[in-house]
């Protein structure tokens, strides 16, 4: 325990004394206390008037005072080392055991008067304890509990408070989920019954609340293992209804899973990719790949704990939506997914604005799901060709760097446990070639532009509109493959294509 913490501890039962009005320790400080995990903040509730007596005390310890809702107040106090933040609440009904009996799980459901808890800690700052002597301490405490919540805490089990927790707030069934991972949890059964009862009631939560706990879950590795999970439990479809026609959706050789869990693999391939990536036993072409993105990482262009936010992950999920809208079969049996990164857009967009997802993670997810399929495809036809990688970069920037990781965290989802082969060596030296280029060798294919839109159209008095867009394209491509190296130059070679579209047209008129 922190002594600087303690002191503020300290100061604010003294402050709740002094004003004659009770104070506990309650929910998730609690609960952190018993599992032994760190607390952040600390959450009190008390008999008093919690406004005015979170005001007083923000005055008292020199903190800020924020009112968060109806009744509950906020006090932040910083100091050089951090933040300290104390959550003041009014009582939930007339008594504290009312208030626990109103929580969602029976762990957040305890509490203890806050001066006892100032005891404990400072007997445990001035003794070395072992991890026995410190749940007997733990357990000396006069812990409020009307739900059981010691015992259940004590087998590291998540059990609700009654059945009715998530008619109150269906959100608390994601939350479930994210407890059981952060705090190594088993879900206990009859809990697991009622979330797959309830889970048609996480259509009514907010779409804010529902993305920022979604992004919890996806967070941290193992985001699979939680994905799928939540499908065990009836929610992933209740979140992402466009995948109800992907279970048992069969894909071509050599996919292994269906599309619905080929989706859900991607993102633990995406994670095992960056394991890969950033440990020891990269050889061969992903470790030339590893020292590629070292390299991207030093200019600002990259990094590694980038690749495994949320946003990437949903991406990664989302990648093959579209196979959901086009799945066929020809006359010999073969099933074709033809345009489906195409017709996953639209899908993408939808989902993550229904999620309220930032306009930057909406526009990320849209480009991975249009152009994932572009670095496989490339290496295709022989070796990737200058102009190739060019347009690829024009088109995604910097997030072609991820859309690569990407497609290659794809391919393996693909494979499953199936062995590696040709493909994926075929596929790694794509990649290599594009980020080669594009981290040590960017000015080559991406130079800075001859001219700007509106030089261009008021040289050649042109409108704005498609034409002026082709015409920069067919620069840039000329540029980068160093047929012209100035302004004068790009004119005359737009000039040209202007003349040759000219010629093809009445060519055209005359054929009619």
């Amino acid at each position: 325990m922190d002594a600087r913490i303690l002191h503020i501890l300290k100061q604010t039962a003294q402050h709740f004394n002094d004003n004659h009005a009770q104070a506990y320790l309650v929910g998730g400080s609690l609960r952190n206390l018993l599992l032994g995990e760190p607390t952040i903040d600390w959450d009190i509730v008390t008999g008093g008037d919690a406004p005015t007596l979170a005001r007083q005390l923000a005055n008292k310890l020199g903190g800020f005072y924020a009112h968060l809702h109806e009744k509950a107040s906020r006090v932040v106090v910083k100091q050089q080392a951090g933040e300290t933040v104390l959550d003041i609440s009014p009582l939930n009904g007339k008594t504290i055991e009312d208030d626990l009996r109103r929580r969602d799980f029976t762990i957040n459901a305890m509490a203890a008067p806050l001066d006892e808890i100032v005891r404990y800690l400072e007997q445990a700052c001035h003794a070395e304890r072992s991890e026995e002597s410190r749940g007997t301490a733990t357990s000396c405490l006069s812990i409020i509990d009307p739900t059981g919540g010691t015992v259940d805490s004590a087998a590291r089990r998540l059990r609700a408070v009654d059945n009715d927790i998530f008619k109150h707030d269906p959100l608390r069934m994601l939350r479930a989920v994210r407890l059981m991972m952060r705090y190594g949890l088993s879900i206990e059964p009859e809990t697991q019954r009622l979330i797959a009862f309830h889970a048609p009631l996480l259509k009514k939560v907010a779409p804010e609340r529902l993305h920022d706990e979604l992004y919890a879950i996806l967070n941290p590795d193992g985001a699979t293992d939680r994905l799928r999970f939540l499908d065990e439990l009836g929610l992933f479809t209740v979140i992402f209804p466009e995948f109800i026609p992907a279970r048992g959706m069969r894909q071509p050789f050599p996919h292994y899973w269906d599309v619905l869990e080929h989706s859900i693999e991607a993102v633990g391939a995406l994670e095992r990719l960056a394991g890969m990536l950033q440990g020891e036993i990269a050889d061969g072409e992903l470790h030339e790949i590893c020292t590629l993105l070292r390299e991207a990482g030093e200019q600002g262009i990259f990094s590694f704990d980038a690749l495994l936010l949320p946003r990437v992950k949903m991406a990664a999920l989302l990648h093959d939506i579209g196979k959901t809208v086009t799945y066929a079969t020809d006359q010999e049996g073969h099933i074709h997914f033809y345009h489906h990164p195409q017709a996953g857009v639209p899908l993408a967009q939808e989902i993550m604005r229904r999620l309220r997802a930032s306009t930057q993670d909406r526009r990320f997810v849209q480009q991975v799901v249009a152009h994932h399929m572009r670095p496989g495809q490339l290496g295709q036809d022989g070796p990737v060709t200058l102009r190739a990688t060019r347009r690829y970069f024009a088109d995604l920037g910097l997030v072609g760097i991820y859309v690569a990781l990407i497609s290659l965290a794809d391919h393996l989802a693909a494979m499953g446990p199936q062995p590696l082969g040709e493909a994926w060596e075929r596929h790694l030296g794509v990649v290599h070639v594009l980020l080669t280029r594009y981290i040590r060798e960017r000015e080559t294919i991406l130079p800075p532009r001859l001219i700007s839109a509106e030089e261009l159209m008021r040289r050649l008095q042109l409108e704005p509109g498609p034409q002026v867009g082709r015409l920069l394209d067919l620069i840039a491509e000329a540029q980068a493959e160093g047929c012209i190296s100035s302004k004068e130059e790009a004119i005359w070679l737009a000039e040209d294509a202007m003349a040759i579209d000219e010629d093809a047209q009445i060519g055209d008129e005359d054929v009619h």
